[in-house]
């Protein structure tokens, strides 16, 4: 497993460098506690990838995998997206793409599912390695950057923006828990 840094990246305080930097962070802690889960979870006792009754097949949409073989797929393809300097620049003055919202949002989203397979298929495991505090403070956190409102300063630091990282649709597997967290 590789842990992504951010530092390795500007930050200019703007909505693009935050999500950058959040995306990174979700990415490393979520790297981090499915480790702890890999002798769990196999394809022996997760043969798709899932939470509850929602399957989650990989990038085609059609190509159904076991669950870790889903995780493994998705951190070298968020990976790989990071390290291509098109879609996250890493230079001061390069621009970020057009569409570097919609890669945000895709893994993002992605890492989504597997919050919800470790609730769904390895929440006890994670009572009993007693890890249950980090990976609700790390869920809290992902909710918080990616839920409802999520507000983003332009370029100019004049003007805010609202939009949603994650769509409430596809925090449906987890939605009492996403509720229950996320009620003020």
């Amino acid at each position: 497993m590789k842990l992504l840094w951010g530092p390795r990246w500007r930050y200019g305080g703007n909505s693009l460098t935050a999500s950058v930097v959040g995306s990174l962070n979700f990415y490393n802690q979520i790297s981090l506690l499915y480790a702890t889960l890999k002798e769990f979870c196999t394809p022996t006792t997760c043969p798709v990838m899932k939470a509850g009754r929602y399957e989650y097949r990989w990038a085609d949409g059609t190509t159904m995998v076991s669950a870790p073989e889903y995780v493994e797929l998705l951190m070298n393809w968020i990976e790989t997206q990071i390290d291509n300097e098109h879609i996250f620049p890493k230079k001061t003055g390069e621009p970020f793409p057009p569409n570097f919202e919609d890669f945000v949002k895709r893994i993002l989203r992605k890492l989504f599912r597997v919050y919800a397979h470790i609730y769904h298929s390895h929440f006890p495991k994670i009572v009993t390695l007693n890890e249950q505090a980090h990976l609700n403070t790390c869920f809290h956190r992902y909710l918080l950057f990616v839920s409802f409102v999520y507000l983003t300063m332009m370029h100019d630091f004049g003007n805010m923006q609202e939009f949603q990282l994650v769509d409430k649709e596809e925090m449906v597997p987890i939605q009492k828990l996403v509720e229950t967290i996320l009620k003020p």
